[in-house]
């Protein structure tokens, strides 16, 4: 089953895609790869989900964010790249988690857009190699991924 017709199954609604918050390009398509630039937890209604995981958010509710950023970069794709069947694999992504310093289950976080992408793109499709990160995220969001995918030829 192709990209879009899985995100119409799963009933996926994607939020708008966020404009740059800076001096950067939101996807970038060098040879036979599309780079996505990192993307934040984006709601529906534009608004963006802002908390640390370990003080004001669980394990779960970053869990959550991090699905939604999923979501999130789908939008960029289809706004910016366009078609996501263009898109042959998912290949590495770094997912930030905004989280105490006392926190250490940021695999468990960044899992949210993991199984996210890989109910999109297929198991084996949309799993790629993958780091895992706690930090501080500028405004405060609860987690930032960026990608890389490979694109058919």
């Amino acid at each position: 089953m192709k990209p879009s017709e899985k995100i119409k199954e799963l009933g996926l609604l994607l939020p708008p895609a966020p404009p740059p918050a800076g001096l950067y390009k939101p996807v970038l398509v060098v040879d036979n790869f599309l780079y996505i630039s990192g993307q934040g937890c984006l709601r529906e209604d534009g608004t963006l989900i802002l908390g640390r995981v370990g003080d004001n958010l669980t394990l779960e509710e970053g869990k959550a964010a991090a699905r939604q950023t999923a979501l999130t970069m789908l939008a960029t794709i289809t706004t910016h790249f366009g078609d996501v069947d263009r898109i042959k694999r998912l290949v590495k992504s770094l997912g930030m988690v905004n989280c105490t310093p006392d926190f250490g289950d940021h695999p468990l976080v960044i899992n949210g857009y993991s199984e996210l992408m890989a109910d999109v793109f297929g198991p084996e499709n949309g799993v790629g190699v993958r780091s895992a990160v706690g930090m501080m995220l500028p405004g405060g969001i609860a987690v930032e991924i960026e990608a890389m995918f490979e694109l058919h030829k």
